[in-house]
This record gives structure tokens, sequence and C-alpha cells, in this order.
């Protein structure tokens, strides 16, 4: 994508269809004139008197204890540096984002109009009850350094500054596990830092917190060596000023443990890299370009352990491992502040969590065999759902511990439960979707390539390494279109209608004819079925040409499947083929089965559904709990579509006593877990949640996945076809771009386990 157009798609996607990224939704009934007098006059009245009479009643009464703001005055905007107030809303915005999909916290966005610090610091003490927490964001220092102590020492509630201390606990953690592979002790390593600024600051005073003696820590800024002759150094860097006149990084280098690079892209040579001591530990996060490539410094070295910014190398430095997790802890004991004893908890439990067993989720995510504690992994993955349920604890029982909770848990397994809860109502499995399918990207053949939204969804994935395109369609109108939306890659355009390819397409025909000579096809009518992109798209997919396939777009679902049955046919062991569909609802992912396939599946083609979007769930790391469903509950109909079900569970019960279904169930009893514990304590499902409804008939499916997609907005993913020998997958007429952008991750994630099978 040039760089204009990823301009205007950045603004469109900030502009539309909603400016901004972030909203207030009311969190209590407001439908009646009841709900509404509750809610403001006169009902409000008793919660204002109720504060008045005690200060800490507005946590029980109001939003304040899951309220953060993130604050800035615009004047060190990621690397855009001063831009001012107004310029800076969209990334608090963006923080406020994080805030709420990583950790379930809510925010407001606060941007101040001054580069005052005695203003700036009074405009937050004025709005401090407002908030359960402050994250300051994006000042320049040295202001940041005093508004922070300020704002800290004079505010009752946590305020912490992300860009100092987010950066120094998530490369903390990285290296106290860095220094245990290289078998190094903290406090005998020589550490170099490039960089001198609010992050490499908040790095080596936490490096020294651990125990890293000040004296080996040898720092460089724009202008060189901080040394003590240097009469233009802070306060805070005073304490690192070396004695020893380092003539250069380089110089400084030798002999070095550790390099922490905060500073600038491709800063670092080789040869530095091989005057450094055994095992050496190098952080290069400069963003987007390390202070040296991550392929250049592992072929350099052998022995070296290397983390970055980016997310496409192993063990990125990311802050969204801490800080929404951190303030997630202190909001939850109402922390007074957040101090070292917390920012220290944190550390250790990121580091000790990198070397727990790693959940399947999370290999399944980075399209990884296993991961494990070692050189490639010393910090947990962005990804790991563990992160919320083990960083949050340790941070509350610091806060508890050093006398800063102004209200303790006591229950802490009933907490960690509580945090996972607020796990369910995000898109994470979209993020891991995308995640492993960049892993490992597959050639996709999109069959109808001429229409401007299958182009763009391929545009989409082309740009962020999804997939590899192929382009099925009107040769000249996909050109036209490429550049009308400046999609600019070089792309295999194939139309199956002209002359040309037409030795592939003679291929092809005499595939398919000694397929189906058998069955009244001829060689010429082969050769004819090869001009339909369909038929051309799926031998593609067949012999090897392409790894999967998109279509459905433009034309109805039996005429598509058509083709598909007869060319991909049946993968080994399915009798037949149905598809399901994933809706990213507020309770977490539920799968929907079948959606597009069987009008009315007999038992024995539920049982194969069921077993069949077991896999599909098992694939997106998630373990399948299911309800077969039907208008009745456990026998309370006679009727053969309640029987038939019944049957199903009863096949299942016997042969896959693992398999976590039950059934029939009414879809209210499968959904409300105390309802089912309450009435049907006996059911398989009493005390699991459910996320895999398997419907009695194509109707009763395709029904409710459109309903809830559009009545509560729930994303869709699919139908994603099972039973195919090949990755195929047929969207719904008039799929959206989201919608095929999606279907194409699932597309590649299916080739990449059936090329695992296949190797198996």
């Amino acid at each position: 994508m040039s760089k204009q157009s990823k301009r205007r798609e950045a603004l469109v996607y900030h502009a539309k269809p909603t400016p901004g990224k972030i909203k207030v939704v009311p969190t209590k009934k407001y439908a009646s004139q009841r709900d509404l007098a509750l809610a403001y006059s006169p009902g409000v009245a008793e919660p204002c008197l109720e504060i008045a009479k005690d200060v800490n009643n507005v946590y029980k009464y109001t939003a304040k204890g899951n309220l953060v703001a993130v604050i800035s005055n615009g004047t060190a905007v990621l690397g855009l540096g001063n831009i001012g107030p107004e310029a800076s809303k969209p990334v608090m915005e963006g923080k406020g984002l994080l805030f709420k999909i990583f950790a379930d916290i809510d925010v407001f966005d606060i941007e101040v109009d001054t580069e005052d610090i005695e203003e700036f610091i009074a405009t937050v003490k004025n709005i401090a009850p407002t908030f359960g927490g402050i994250n300051l964001e994006d000042i320049k220092a040295p202001e940041a350094f005093e508004i922070e102590r300020r704002l800290k020492a004079e505010l009752d509630i946590p305020v912490m500054h992300d860009d100092q201390h987010g950066t120094a606990i998530i490369s903390s953690a990285a290296l106290l596990n860095a220094l245990e592979i290289a078998e190094k002790q903290i406090e005998n390593v020589k550490i170099i830092v490039s960089g001198a600024g609010s992050a490499a600051m908040a790095c080596v005073n936490l490096y020294v917190l651990l125990g890293a003696n000040p004296e080996h820590i040898i720092m460089f800024d724009k202008d060189g060596l901080l040394d003590t002759d240097r009469t233009d150094l802070l306060e805070s860097q005073k304490k690192y000023a070396s004695e020893t006149k380092y003539k250069n990084l380089a110089h400084a280098m030798e002999g070095a443990d550790v390099f922490l690079g905060l500073s600038v892209g491709n800063l670092v040579k080789p040869e530095m890299l091989l005057s450094m001591a055994n095992n050496p530990i190098v952080f290069a996060m400069a963003n987007p370009d390390p202070e040296i490539e991550y392929d250049t410094a592992i072929a350099t070295r052998e022995d070296i352990i290397m983390a970055t910014g980016r997310s496409d190398h192993p063990n990125q430095v990311n802050n969204v491992l801490g800080f929404p997790f951190i303030f997630r802890g202190a909001l939850d004991v109402r922390a007074t502040k957040i101090n070292e004893a917390m920012k220290m908890a944190a550390v250790k439990a990121l580091a000790n969590l990198a070397k727990e067993p790693v959940p399947e989720q999370v290999n399944i995510a980075y399209n990884e065999t296993r991961l494990t504690f070692g050189k490639d992994y010393i910090i947990p993955k962005p990804f790991d759902p563990r992160l919320i349920a083990e960083v949050p604890p340790a941070v509350a029982k610091a806060a508890m511990e050093s006398g800063v909770a102004l209200e303790p848990i006591e229950d802490w397994e009933k907490y960690k439960d509580e945090l996972m809860q607020r796990l369910g109502s995000d898109n994470k499995i979209l993020r891991l979707l995308y995640s492993r399918a960049k892993t490992a990207p597959k050639r996709v053949v999109y069959a109808e390539a001429d229409h401007i939204d299958v182009l763009k969804a391929a545009q989409i994935v082309y740009d962020e390494g999804i997939a590899i395109p192929i382009l099925l369609g009107r040769k000249e109108e996909i050109e036209r279109l490429k550049e009308e939306i400046e999609f600019d890659a070089d792309l295999l355009i194939i139309d199956p209608k002209t002359d040309e390819q037409t030795e592939q397409k003679n291929k092809y025909a005499e595939v398919y004819w000694k397929q189906r000579k058998r069955r009244g096809v001829t060689l010429l009518a082969a050769q004819k079925l090869m001009r339909q992109r369909n038929y051309y798209a799926a031998m593609m997919v067949n012999e090897g040409d392409a790894d999967a396939l998109i279509s459905g777009y433009s034309r109805s679902y039996p005429e598509v499947v058509k083709p598909m049955l007869e060319l991909i046919g049946l993968a080994p062991g399915s009798t037949r083929i149905a598809t399901t569909n994933v809706m990213i609802t507020e309770r977490g992912p539920m799968f929907l089965s079948d959606t597009s396939i069987n009008i009315n599946p007999t038992a024995k083609d539920l049982i194969k559904i069921a077993q069949m979007t077991s896999g599909v769930v098992k694939m997106f790391g998630m373990k399948p709990v299911m309800a077969m469903t039907s208008f009745s509950n456990f026998g309370s109909s006679k009727d053969q579509t309640a029987t038939k079900v019944r049957e199903a569970v009863s096949y299942l019960h016997r042969r896959h006593p693992d398999l976590l279904v039950d059934g029939e169930l009414q879809t209210d009893f499968a959904l409300n877990s105390k309802m089912l514990q309450d009435i049907f304590p006996f059911s398989k499902l009493s005390g699991h949640k459910v996320n895999t409804l398997i419907f009695p008939n194509l109707e009763s499916a395709n029904i409710t996945y459109k309903l809830l997609k559009e009545l509560n907005k729930a994303e869709s993913i699919g139908p994603i076809m099972m039973g195919l020998r090949k990755p195929v997958h047929i969207l719904q007429l008039d799929a959206s771009v989201d919608e095929i952008v999606n279907m194409t991750a699932i597309a590649v994630v299916d080739a990449q386990q059936k090329g695992k099978s296949k190797i198996k």
C-alpha cells in the first residue's frame, strides 16, 4: 500500500462511521420513566447524600473505581514531538481503547492546553475526584518527572507515567529472565544504554532496584556519553554520569553484558556485538527500526539473547503487557498510589509467567508447536490470556503488603475468576487469529477479485501480511480497481475466460476429466468448466497452485458449493460438510453450527456436525463446551426434532465421554449457567460456560446468527466450512470487507492446519 493510501485508510478509520475510537455506554436500564427517575431526578439524590456522608461511598455508587484518566498536554507524542493537546487526542483515545480491551478499564481521555508545570498539576488535581487512577501520557522531559513526582505525592489515587515506567517494568522482567539464561548476576553485569530520556531513566532506575550496580551502567544520549564533565545533565541523569571517558558507544560496548537501546534505529554495528561479553543480552527497542536489526544480530552472535519492540520478532517488549494490568490491580484494592513495590511485583509476575507452561491457545496464536522458556521466549506474549489473572493479583497483593490498599482482597480465587470473566467482552479471538495467520501466510485465491470490496480485502490481507492474494476475474477491471484504491502490489491476476493460461486450463481440465469421466463428463465439457472462476480456483487449490480459496461474494451459496464438492471432495473420515459461524459477543466468542449447509440434519448428521465444530473450536485454542439446542429440555418433548437431538447427545456421551456436550437444551438454559445449575444440576454443562451451540436445523442456526449480527452488532467470522479436503471457504452474499478479511485469516489458519496434518 502506498504512503498516501495508508494515510487515507488511517484517516477514514478514525473518522468513519463515528469520529474517534471510544464512547460512553450506559450500564443501567433507561427504557422507562421509572428507570430515568432513578438514574437522575429524584432518585439520584439518594446516592449523592450517601457520598456526602462518607466520600468513600463514591466507589460504591459511581463508576469512579473503574475509571482512569489518560492525560496529556501533547508535548511528546509518539515520534511526532510537541504537536499540541488537540493533535494528541487520537493517541489518548487509542490508549483508552487498550485499557478497555486488555483489562476492562474505562477511560476518559483529557488533553490539557498548557506547558506550564504548575498549571498542569493544578488541572489534574482539580479533576482527580472524577477518577480512580491517572495515567500520564506523552509529556516531554524533564517536566514529566516533576509532574509525576508531585501528583503522586499530592493525590490519593494511583498515578503513573507509562512512557517512563511501562517500558521499565516489561524490560526488567525480560532482563531478569535473560540473565538467568545467560547465567549472570545482575549486580555484576556491565550495562550500556543508548538513550537517556524518560523511558531510559526509568529502566535504569528499576534495574538498580533489582540489584544492578549504578557504577556499571554507562549511558549515552544524542550528545554522547553521560560523563562527569558534562554540565547539561538533568539531576536524574547525574547519578549515572561515568568517570571513565569512553570515546564512543562502540568503545563502551567492549566487554559489556547488556545493551539497552531506547534511541534511534541502525545505531549498532555487527562488530560492536562481537566485542560484547559471552551470552550478550541486547534489548534494541527503537521503533519502528531497532538499533540493530534482529536478523543481523542473531546472524552475528549465536549466543545472543535478543529483544525488540517489534511484534514480528521473538521477545517483544510491549507496554501493553504492563499498564492495563498494573492499573487493574491498583484499582481493585483502591490503592492510593502505584509504588515501587507494586512495580516490582509486576516485574516478577511477568518474569515468572514466562517460565510457566504456555497454554495451547497461545501456541496456536503464534503458530508454535510449544513455546518454552529460553532465548526466544523470555517474556510472555501480549495475547497470553493468563496475564490478567497473574499480574493484577500480584500488584494488588503488593499494594496491600506495602500499606497503600484501602479495600483489601480476601478471596483470591474468586478475584482471579472475576478477572478472567473480564476477558469475555473483547475481540481477542480476532487478534489471535490474525497473529497466527501472519506467522505463515498462505496463497489465497479470490475467485471474485473484480469486485471492489473483495479487492479491498485482498489489499488489507496483503498489507497486513496475512496472506498472498491471487486475483481471479476480469483483468482490466481488476487493474482499474487496483489503481483506484492505490493497491500497487505486483500480484498474479488470472482471467479464466480469456485465452490466457490456456496450457494451465487444459492441464486442469484433463485432471478434472480423469476424475469425472465415468460420471458423464467429457474432456470438452471439462475444458469449458475451467473457464468458470470457481472451477478454475478450486483446481488451483486441488493441484497445489494455491493454498486456499475464497468465493461466494456475488453468487448464491449452493451455486458456489457445487464445484467445491465435485473438485475438492470430503476430508478423510468426513461423511458430509457443514459450517460454523463464530460470533464475537459480550460473553465471549460463540460458535454456532450448522449455519449454511444442512437443512434438516439427522441425528447422525448432528453427531458429525458437533464433532467437526469441536475441531474448529480447538483450532482457535479454546476448549469446546457444547450445548445441543432445541425447543425442549432433556426429554420434555417427544417431537422428532427434539428426539433426534437427544439421540445425538446420547451417542456422543457413550462414544466420546471426554467431549463436554449436553442437550437437548433450550438456548436460555444453555447460556444462563445459574438457571442450568438450579434446574438441571445433573447436566454435564453445569458449572461450565457454554461457547458452542449446535442447532437442530439450518433454519434456526441461520436465523440466530443473522439476528445476533444485525440486532446486537456482534461481529461474525464465517461461515467456516468444515469437512472439505482442502481449505475452501465460501462467503455470504455481499459480505463486508471486514468479513472477507476475517474469512481469509480463517482460510490461512485452515491451510496451516491441513498442511501440518499432511506432513504428519
